[in-house]
């Protein structure tokens, strides 16, 4: 049997979306999924994880469905102790972890995102989709760099079709050159409704995280 790949969200497991979302990515893909905030309660959540302002904003959806707000410093103090010593891990977020401990075999997905994108867009308009409206200008910094232009427009994950066609139009209207969803809770649906309108590649953050994850498993 395939060796499974931990997977670790910022928020909560079970996570069934995310599941089927990188079982599409990488068909026959066994994974184990666990949560930073494993264990806690909505409360305690809301208590003692809640954003310390723009800069700290996660977005998360809980196994419930319910969409959350959390705080990065406090994901990142939990997920340092879950880490482990070795073997490939994905963390499921395109956010910059700038305290959590590095590893060989962790892959950090706004890492990935850079990296690619760099390749794929020396110079031009990098356009971005981000959860929230308070992670606009945190997001866009970190994808800065010489020659590229970043343009980033909110967009909820899970949103109805009408909602991420209208933001694909606004995006359209803005001549990007690449876009990147940067949430793994967008989802190949929104992709596709997207394509329709959007003249560039899309980047989808969880197909391309998991792809490569996915290439550090033996057998």
């Amino acid at each position: 049997m395939p060796q499974p790949l931990r997977v670790l969200v910022v928020g909560q497991a079970p996570r069934p979306e995310v599941e089927r979302q990188i079982a599409l990515a990488v068909p026959g893909l066994p994974i184990r999924l666990e949560g930073a905030l494993d264990g806690m309660t909505r409360d305690a959540i809301a208590r003692d994880a809640a954003p310390r302002g723009d800069a700290d904003t996660l977005f998360t959806v809980l196994p419930s469905g319910e969409t959350a707000k959390i705080s990065k410093a406090a994901v990142t103090e939990r997920l340092a102790g879950r880490l482990g010593d070795g073997g490939p891990a994905l963390l499921l977020c395109t956010g910059a972890f700038p305290g959590l401990p590095r590893r060989a075999g962790l892959v950090l997905p706004s890492e990935v995102l850079n990296a690619l994108s760099a390749v794929l867009l020396p110079a031009g308009r990098l356009g971005l989709f981000v959860p929230v409206e308070e992670q606009v200008p945190v997001l866009t910094a970190g994808r800065a760099r010489p020659g590229l232009e970043v343009v980033a427009l909110p967009l909820t994950p899970l949103s109805e079709e009408e909602a991420v066609e209208a933001a694909a139009r606004d995006m359209a209207a803005r001549g990007p050159d690449l876009v990147v969803l940067d949430c793994m809770s967008y989802r190949r649906e929104d992709k596709a409704v997207m394509a329709r309108h959007l003249r560039c590649p899309i980047l989808l953050s969880i197909e391309v995280a998991a792809r490569v994850a996915a290439s550090l498993l033996s057998g």
